[in-house]
């Protein structure tokens, strides 16, 4: 836990300071409208549903501001490629952008539960105050509008309902369509829909739009209203508001006049307006790379239907582990896919390998074997695998088609050997692929046996150690394998390491890379499935030495 704790404090750190401007703004918010005289009236109708009301809005306009930043890619990216102090530390928070984005949404959805309900409250109280024909101070104050002072209750008839003044009012409806998209956006973009159902999540998610576009204008009308303060200076309520309930009497020229209220400004634009024109720099820019065009210069069809796309674009620069996003019109003109690149920064093309994983996918692979259509790209953009070379030591990590980043990696690996690059910090690299069936292996197999070859002739044949590990099989293939378990080759994939069946001991593997490298920082980078990073975080908590002359294993996961 102390590793922990010493590997993510700067984590910790923003989480605490999100966390606690979150605790503040909402606690400061509550006790201003639960205590503060200008809201004396209103509080007399509405009671402490004003304070949560007005506090869920303050801390919903914060996070509003918050939620498009993570999905910035390009700010990301300039970030990731221009911060020089702490780097490693910086970029591992940049790594988490998506988590942070989510936690925020979540965040949204919560609050504006809140900031609901708590506003049902507030116009059932002002529906009840209304109706009221005592001489209460609620019902002296809803019927105020009637002497044609300045209205504190929006409900001015006794045949006007709850349901109406949501749905006709521009604060109620525009909440309705505000928690409508949230809604949807939030339970489209749960696991399950995002990798079965892309394009639901894809297009729903775009309904931000009208949920910003309904945030802006959600005040404007000012349906809660407190005191002014030119009234509050001549007529204080703790002064004044008995006289109110007894304005039927004789009054001497002692007598408060009415007080009179003005409406809460809209502010949530204030918080938005950056984030927003931020933002809109950041699609006009995706916009303008989208248009730059791509020339396919080569594609090949692998087993597994895998499709490899070579492609070649005017200005494109690239780092190891990066990613873009691809488009074809013909296709959909509005979806985007993100892609690791396999390809190396020394070749004079870049490359993505397409696994058939849904609608797009199939389609895309059923029309590049018919024709070539015109491909968009934009990017490209970082992520955790650019630091690699930043370790002594590296332990990659691919599941199934997970493997790209790595074959970026390996390639520019091989690259830098030829090149006698001395500026290559990393001296060792352990190198993990789990594949549930034998045909995935195929594609990668030609890298893998020209690495093993060309550092074999180069004298590092040490420097790379690889483990592919098939995690199903069936009885025919064990046979093949248990009666050519002599050969100098392997059966399932002709490289001179054996393929093991399985699943991998992950303790076992750390705790012999903690002994070769006892003094090493390691790098430990994923690109799988959630549980697979549960695992290998936990490894690397368990097998990080608390003495910081020892080993220390950082974990790392592509995010995209």
């Amino acid at each position: 836990m102390g590793n922990w704790l010493v590997n993510h404090w700067f984590s910790a750190a923003v989480l605490a300071a999100w966390l606690g401007i979150n605790i503040f703004l909402f606690t400061y918010y509550f006790l201003f409208f639960d205590r503060h005289e200008q809201y004396f009236y209103t509080r007399a109708i509405l009671g402490s549903a004003l304070a949560w009301a007005r506090a869920s809005a303050k801390c919903l306009n914060f996070n509003s501001m918050l939620i498009l930043l993570p999905v910035c890619r390009n700010l990301l990216s300039f970030l990731r490629g221009t911060c020089s102090c702490c780097r490693r530390t910086l970029r591992k928070q940049l790594d988490h952008n998506l988590t942070f984005h989510k936690l925020v949404a979540y965040t949204l959805a919560l609050l504006t539960a809140v900031h609901t309900i708590a506003h049902l409250f507030n116009l059932e109280r002002y529906n009840q105050s209304q109706q009221a024909t005592d001489s209460s101070l609620p019902a002296v104050l809803s019927k105020m509008h009637l002497q044609g002072s300045k209205w504190l209750n929006p409900i001015h008839s006794n045949q006007t309902t709850v349901e109406y003044v949501a749905f006709t009012t521009i604060p109620g409806l525009t909440g309705v369509i505000i928690t409508l998209a949230l809604i949807l956006m939030v339970t489209s973009s749960t696991e399950f829909i995002r990798r079965n159902y892309f394009e639901l999540f894809w297009y729903t998610h775009h309904l931000f739009l009208v949920y910003f576009a309904g945030l802006v204008i959600h005040g404007i009308a000012g349906l809660v209203r407190g005191q002014t303060e030119q009234s509050m200076a001549e007529v204080h309520p703790y002064h004044c508001s008995e006289y109110l309930t007894l304005r039927d009497q004789n009054c001497t020229h002692n007598c408060c006049k009415d007080p009179e209220f003005g409406s809460i400004p809209a502010e949530s634009w204030k918080w938005v307006l950056a984030p927003i024109i931020l933002y809109v720099f950041e699609r006009i820019l995706r916009v303008w790379r989208a248009q730059q065009k791509v020339v396919v210069t080569k594609v090949v069809m692998h087993p597994a239907r895998v499709l490899e796309l070579q492609m070649q674009k005017k200005g494109f620069c690239m780092e190891v582990g990066q990613y873009i996003f691809v488009n074809c019109p013909s296709i959909s003109p509005l979806e985007w896919h993100p892609f690791t690149l396999t390809s190396a920064p020394e070749e004079d093309f870049f490359s993505i390998h397409i696994r058939a994983a849904g609608d797009w996918t199939e389609r895309l692979i059923d029309t590049f074997q018919l024709e070539t259509p015109r491909i968009e790209v934009d990017g490209p953009f970082g992520t955790a695998s650019e630091d690699v070379f930043q370790y002594e030591v590296a332990m990659l990590v691919g599941a199934g088609i997970g493997v790209t980043p790595f074959a970026s990696i390996l390639k520019s690996i091989w690259y830098k050997f030829q090149q006698a690059d001395q500026t290559l910090k990393t001296k060792k690299i352990y190198f993990y692929w789990l594949c549930r069936d034998t045909g995935a292996f195929a594609w990668f197999n030609d890298l893998l046996a020209s690495l093993e070859q060309k550092m074999a002739e180069s004298g590092k044949a040490d420097f790379l150690t690889y483990r592919l590990f098939l995690t199903g099989w069936d009885t025919s293939i064990a046979n093949n394998v248990a009666l050519h378990f002599d050969t100098a080759t392997d059966t399932v994939t002709g490289l001179r390491h054996k393929t093991i069946f399985g699943r991998p001991m992950w303790n076992t593997e750390f705790a012999a890379v903690a002994a070769a490298h006892p003094r090493s920082v390691v790098g430990v980078f994923l690109c799988g499935p959630e549980a697979l990073a549960k695992s290998l975080q936990k490894s690397c908590h368990q097998h990080s030495s608390l003495d910081p002359r020892k080993v220390k294993f950082y974990f790392n996961k592509e995010n995209f």
